[in-house]
């Protein structure tokens, strides 16, 4: 854009980006910030730069925060985590100010970071502002893993618990995860279910609105912050060490049986992805007998840049070409990746009839994780005996449903998320598509992709031991309980203020046939419940979901995050049963598989 002259920029855009680098506490942004702010009047495009960095302020979700890096309100950067940080410490104290004897345990935060740039900066912040309102605060010594954070909530009974991370977004992005325990969790929901797990509506309401009330007084006082570098860890922080990482340890190897699961035969191919899951899962695996680990030396040491990645998402095509590459010099039987932060985990696995190696979904590995977990019971029977249930998110496969049913298993779908998983009452083993997985959700109140790396070595070494791939398992599971393929259409708006029209238009009308099958049931989640589930603001959600006659699903949703909406598709194909030959699995899998084809083009169609 060129440079003009005599630029008008709002007076009130001026005064909110003055009075932000007055108390912006990084000397970075703040210089970022003073410079654009001097071209301002003179170029029009350092004009249209501030107001894009001030046209809001990012908005606190039951996911917390995360966007990229940069200056302003709708950037990660210290003044935001610090006005984050100081609404959720006033919203936890507000609340605990409520019940009597809360001096003791109940004040007290957990804080876990991963490799990325800043995160260990914004978990000092936050640790600097509770310390300095009295609260006892625990921190990591170094960064790791998001399942050992959420651990350490549970075991520690903390009120609080702060994630920095961004999972697995680009490199320059950040953000900051709020899961709540103890005392407070027990206030908010007394069935206890959801100590240790993320927050949910409308608690992340509440917590946005004491932030906003937060930010409202601190630019209406006159404070002002001298810049600095970034706060140490407060003296009196109590550091989250090596014993944590080896109590972690020592509880996800109780999850192996080594009497009746003993089989060890496995190369196994690992990357971090650049993540802090490396050492954690390698440890593991060799602590749990699979000597023959490999490493993806390119990717495994912790690097907040992802050289080999530019957006370090397992499913993310090319994500895998070394991880792959190594599976293949080394002959190895399976291949392992966690995304950076090591709460997911994908597998790939030799496919022989494709002779090529072969990513399996999210789908897949639910499916044969549910399978072989059916097979072996409960990884941690309940104390008093009682049975347990399987869970997988509603935008999962129906394939561990229709499992459970077989097998005579209790099974619950959530709404997206695994903070709804984890509220799940006796729940086992639980999934989501997106490659999430919580293999120990006793111990674990969110997806581990570490333990789960565990669990599904053991199953793919059983597997060997017995003469079969991962892709024979798959073909009984199908045997025994049919064919379910799924898929996505996306559509992309202009921007998030359309995302609603979509799902509005097929409320007014909505279809009466997908791709020639009559709409045999629909749901409407902002008003009805899921099966087995009560409908409260909670579990209020702008999603739509359509059964056919054929027995296809879609389910339509604006996405949260994106100026996109999902359309998720699964089709379906019966097999002959238990003795089903490879070739009528084979073409059962081909009927689905054309099924979703039809779906997908006439979704397209009908959203436009």
């Amino acid at each position: 854009m060129s440079e003009n002259t005599n630029v008008t920029v709002q007076d009130e855009l001026l005064s909110t980006v003055r009075r932000w680098i007055q108390l912006d506490p990084d000397p970075v942004t703040r210089r970022e910030l003073e410079a654009l702010l001097a071209r301002a009047t003179e170029s029009s495009e350092a004009a249209e730069q501030l107001d894009r960095l001030f046209a809001g302020r990012l908005a606190f979700g039951t996911a917390g925060l995360r966007a990229e890096l940069g200056p302003g309100p709708l950037r990660m950067n210290r003044l935001v985590v610090q006005q984050t940080a100081a609404g959720l410490l006033r919203y936890a104290e507000e609340k605990l100010a409520a019940v009597d004897g809360t001096a003791g345990g109940a004040r007290r935060i957990v804080i876990g970071f991963d490799a990325r740039h800043q995160s260990d900066e914004f978990a000092a912040e936050t640790a600097r502002l509770f310390a300095d309102a009295g609260w006892e605060v625990h921190i990591f010594d170094r960064p790791g893993p998001t399942p050992l954070l959420a651990r350490q909530v549970l075991v520690r009974e903390a009120s609080v618990g702060v994630m920095v991370t961004a999972s697995h977004n680009p490199p320059r992005d950040n953000g900051y995860k709020v899961y709540l325990g103890g005392t407070l969790s027990r206030l908010l929901e007394p069935h206890g279910r959801g100590a240790g797990a993320q927050i949910t509506a409308p608690v992340d309401r509440e917590i946005a609105t004491t932030i906003e009330a937060v930010v409202a007084e601190e630019f209406a006082s006159s404070t002002e912050t001298p810049p600095g570098e970034a706060p140490d860890v407060p003296s009196g922080a109590l550091a989250i060490d090596d014993d944590a990482r080896a109590s972690y340890r020592e509880e996800a190897l109780e999850l192996l049986d080594p009497e009746g699961f003993p089989h060890r035969d496995l190369t196994i191919i690992y990357t971090a992805m650049h993540g802090v899951g490396g050492e954690m899962v390698t440890e593991l695996l060799a602590k749990g007998g699979f000597s023959r680990v490999v490493p993806v030396t390119e990717q495994f040491a912790p690097d907040p840049d992802f050289p080999t990645a530019d957006f370090p998402n397992p499913e993310e095509p090319g994500a895998l070409d070394l991880g792959l590459q190594a599976a293949q010099e080394h002959d190895a039987d399976l291949l392992l990746a966690n995304d950076p932060d090591a709460d997911r985990l994908s597998a790939a696995v030799y496919d022989p009839a494709r002779t090529q190696w072969r990513q399996l979904s999210g789908d897949e590995m639910g499916a044969l994780l549910g399978a072989h977990l059916l097979r072996r019971g409960p990884l941690r029977p309940r104390e008093d005996g009682s049975p347990v249930v399987m869970a997988n998110s509603i935008v999962s496969s129906r394939l561990l449903e229709r499992l459970c049913e077989i097998r005579g298993v209790g099974h619950a779908a959530t709404l997206t998320g695994f903070k709804w998983l984890a509220r799940v009452e006796a729940m086992s083993f639980g999934y989501e598509e997106a490659i999430g997985f919580n293999v120990d959700p006793t111990m674990v109140k969110d997806k581990d992709g570490v333990s789960t790396a565990l669990i599904f070595a053991e199953l793919v070494a059983d597997l060997k031991a017995a003469g079969k791939t991962a892709i024979d398992a798959l073909d009984e599971i199908a045997a025994e309980a049919g064919v379910f393929i799924t898929g996505q259409v996306t559509i992309k708006v202009d921007d998030l203020s359309q995302l609603g029209q979509i799902t509005s238009g097929l409320r007014a009308e909505p279809p009466t046939e997908i791709a020639g099958s009559a709409v045999v049931e629909s749901l409407d989640l902002t008003k009805d419940p899921l099966p087995g589930a009560e409908v409260n603001e909670a579990t209020i959600t702008d999603a739509l979901i359509y059964l056919t006659e054929q027995g296809d699903r879609v389910i339509v949703r604006p996405s949260g995050t994106e100026p996109k909406v999902k359309c998720y598709l699964e089709a379906v194909a019966d097999t002959p049963g238990l003795d089903a030959s490879a070739d009528a699995i084979a073409e059962a899998r081909q009927r689905a598989a054309d099924r979703l084809a039809e779906l997908h083009e006439s979704m397209e169609r009908l959203l436009g």
